[in-house]
């Protein structure tokens, strides 16, 4: 590792920020020792904060129809090949019960920009799953809404939400997205579920199409500015019935090289080892953890759905990725020196 990325290693883990090039010049100058430095110094600072502690959370896809049209998503309106569905109350609350009975303390729903979910179903639906469940945090992440839906929804009992910003620079957003989608809305979605009070949860994919080291560079940037309570990246993975389908796949190395960063930028993240990386690599939750992540996110959905909500290709969706494999996942954790903790697991804000 040469002396001026080691310069700037240590300086960011001592300001959490870098300038924009100083960026750029960490990620084209990574090494193998650089990533063995920032892991290091990633899970001390995670350690400060969280222990050894890896929060879990349960994940329910409750729909795979999307009124979007993303390049990158095998959800996208226009794939015909893709088997919709959409789950009912009962079933989502079923999901929740189940859940809870395993352990789980905080419940994720999340789906396609489906219209049949409107205010008026999903806050219903949050205040029937916090009167069964009033211990439990609940986390949405159902794309672009208007700001006065966002307040209705916190209102009813969402505590987070989690939207991808995909890319901090404007013009790489209009490559990823049709025309109907802009970057300015994107901002603006963020920015209205912050100032409503949410624990809010950006992120973006590593490896799409015509990334660069410039537009990560962005993206980091993008979190040093708009302090997540989370932030969720993980290497893009094509999928077959999209534009993108011919496009080479995200690193994992790249992947947890900047899960590290992001811990050394904002060290009390809630920073998940997300369902990509255990796709591309039997072990790369783990690898995840080890460079800074500490939450994951095994999936409560019905049995016959979870082949469906098929946003990529060949994503697991059992083994330990199911939350019926709790225990697994836990022992899992432990050999690698971390415990899996299932409760709510809020962010601790130390700012």
């Amino acid at each position: 590792m040469n002396g001026s990325i080691s310069s700037l290693i240590d300086r960011l883990a001592a300001a959490h920020r870098l300038e924009h090039g100083e960026y750029k010049a960490l990620i084209d100058g990574r090494t193998p020792e650089a990533a063995e430095r920032l892991a290091a110094l990633a899970s001390e600072a995670r350690k400060r904060i969280y222990g050894n502690k890896i929060y879990i959370r349960g994940l329910i896809e409750i729909s795979s129809i999307c009124k979007n049209d993303c390049l990158y998503c095998g959800l996208r309106r226009s794939n015909r090949s893709c088997q919709r569905y959409r789950l009912d109350a009962d079933s989502i609350l079923s999901c929740c019960r189940e859940g809870y009975a395993l352990g789980f303390r905080t419940f994720v729903l999340q789906g396609g920009e489906d219209a049949y979910f409107t205010d008026g179903r999903l806050c219903g639906l949050l205040r029937a799953i916090k009167r069964e469940h009033p211990d439990c945090a609940v986390t949405l992440s159902f794309g672009e809404r208007s700001r006065e839906s966002y307040e209705r929804l916190r209102e009813a009992g969402a505590d987070r939400y989690l939207l991808r910003h995909e890319t901090a620079d404007a013009a790489h957003y209009a490559k990823l997205h049709p025309a109907s989608m802009s970057f300015e809305n994107r901002m603006r979605c963020l920015n209205d579920l912050k100032a409503l009070g949410y624990q809010v949860g950006c992120g973006f994919m590593v490896g799409s199409p015509r990334q660069t080291s410039e537009t990560l560079a962005s993206d980091l940037k993008f979190v040093e500015a708009f302090q997540p309570d989370m932030c969720g990246i993980g290497p893009f993975i094509p999928q077959s019935e999209t534009p993108f389908r011919a496009e080479k796949a995200g690193s994992l190395e790249l992947t947890c090289y900047l899960l590290s960063i992001l811990r050394l930028i904002r060290p009390n993240l809630l920073l998940p080892a997300t369902t990509a990386l255990g796709s591309v690599h039997p072990f790369g939750r783990e690898m995840g953890i080890q460079a800074g992540a500490n939450v994951v996110m095994p999936n409560l959905s019905p049995q016959a759905v979870r082949k469906k909500y098929a946003l990529y290709d060949n994503k697991v969706t059992d083994g330990d990725e199911s939350a019926q494999c709790v225990a697994s996942l836990a022992a899992r954790m432990a050999a690698i020196g971390y415990e899996a903790v299932i409760d709510r697991g809020d962010v601790i804000r130390s700012d």
